[in-house]
């Protein structure tokens, strides 16, 4: 009775916050077609200023991979009127910090200036847009920075190519197959004229959305945004192709070898719909049951009790057009793979036959409430949900409305979406093992 009162305690908590936490927002559209959001937050004296681009690691050729991700860091270099090498500077020397980051759906460049830099920002932000320096000194010097992120942050990395092998067998027709760090390669080969022609293309006011949000004066961030972004010229729209991928009827197996672990991974993994779908945020729970912590079923179950495995993980990466439900395994000793498999099938299969208990359901709940205040506790957070409940999922206002659709969800719910995407004909089993030679796919 008293864990039962702790719980409702904790829920009514949360949800009291949760409530009390309503992000409020104006938006608008300038004439070229650039979308303005302005979140006001006057509890420090911060101002984000953010862009997102609709422009990912799907936008690109199959022979062109990584053009994305490479331009998160070639619009770095400098502007017309920003020279080259001086943008972290001047960013440095005006109290603010700034970074970016790639998908294969979107492209997103933030900084967090003290408030009274606002212009400097949006001004900063307009010249990446309207007057960006593309030559080859820059496309060289980043090729080699990408290179060597590639080399620490995948290549070398125990595991790193992990969801490379998984993209690669689990997508035949969509741009999804490919990886955002792309292949170097692909790089090399790129001329000038297609990086140029690249940023022609998708980095176009209608392609993007601004955030500001922060300590600010409206009106006066509206005039400056007018003046700053008004003047760039509407790009052409930006036409993307519909990729549909066969369903997996039939469960097949595939192998990848990775010279930097000792360890072998199992992995069984189901494709699964668009993350704006209900039956995506169904699966987030899902997975959040099975493998959220020492306590979660596949945890306790395979890794405590039974102790096939040092690790367990479930995980739904959901994405604008497809996602993919995997699961992980490190195998104690000598345990076979389909052991493993083996189990974590039974507790699907329990999932799938039985409704969760009561208190499971709650524990759900409540971790879910969390997640949410914890992703709008702070106007970085804000900021970049705001763009990407724009962008990707056309509805702004899911950063309000979103936790209503988890809260909704019914243990009846969370039983057929096992039923409907977590069957063995789904599936793919990945064996990720040593390299026997030392050498990579």
């Amino acid at each position: 009775m008293k864990k039962s009162l702790m719980a409702l305690g904790t829920a009514l908590i949360l949800g009291g916050t949760a409530t009390a936490q309503k992000v409020t927002f104006e938006e608008y559209k300038l004439d070229n077609g650039l979308h303005v959001v302005l979140h006001q937050d006057n509890s420090a004296p911060v101002v984000i200023t953010s862009v997102m681009y609709h422009v990912g690691a799907k936008d690109e050729q199959p022979d062109r991979t990584g053009m994305a991700h490479f331009f998160e860091h070639l619009l770095f270099e400098g502007t017309k009127n920003i020279e080259r090498g001086e943008w972290f500077k001047l960013v440095t020397a005006n109290g603010g910090t700034n970074n970016a980051n790639t998908t294969d759906d979107r492209t997103y460049y933030y900084e967090i200036f003290p408030s009274n830099n606002l212009e400097l920002a949006l001004w900063m932000e307009s010249e990446r847009l309207m007057h960006p320096v593309i030559n080859q000194i820059g496309v060289d010097t980043q090729n080699e920075v990408v290179k060597e992120e590639k080399r620490l942050r995948v290549d070398n990395q125990p595991y790193g190519n992990l969801i490379k092998a998984v993209k690669e067998n689990m997508f035949k027709a969509h741009p999804y197959r490919w990886t955002t760090i792309g292949e170097m390669e692909h790089l090399d080969a790129a001329t000038l004229e297609e990086f140029m022609a690249f940023n022609k293309k998708f980095y176009v006011p209608n392609n993007a959305v601004l955030v500001v949000a922060g300590q600010f004066d409206k009106a006066q961030a509206k005039e400056w945004i007018q003046n700053y972004f008004g003047p760039i010229k509407k790009g052409a729209p930006v036409e993307r192709k519909k990729y549909e991928e066969a369903p997996i009827t039939e469960q097949f197996r595939a192998k990848w070898e990775d010279p930097n672990i000792q360890i072998p991974m199992m992995v069984t993994c189901y494709r699964t719909p668009s993350m704006k779908t209900r039956d995506a945020r169904v699966l987030d729970m899902i997975s959040s049951y099975l493998s959220d912590g020492k306590s979660s079923k596949l945890y306790k179950k395979i890794v405590d009790d039974k102790k096939m495995a040092l690790q367990i993980g479930a995980f739904n990466y959901s994405q604008e057009d497809y996602g993919m439900y995997l699961i992980y395994g490190l195998p104690m000793g000598a345990t076979p793979a389909d052991d493993i498999i083996k189990e974590i099938d039974e507790e699907i299969v329990k999932l799938q036959t039985e409704l969760i208990s009561e208190n499971d359901y709650k524990k759900l709940q409540n971790k879910f409430e969390n997640q949410y205040v914890n992703s709008n506790d702070n106007v970085e957070g804000i900021a970049d949900n705001l763009a990407t409940y724009y962008m990707l999922y056309g509805d702004i206002n899911l950063i309000n409305t979103e936790i209503d659709i988890y809260r909704s969800i019914t243990r009846e719910e969370i039983q057929a979406v096992a039923k409907k995407y977590l069957n063995p004909n789904q599936r793919m089993i990945l064996d990720y093992v040593p390299a026997s030679d030392k050498t990579q796919n």
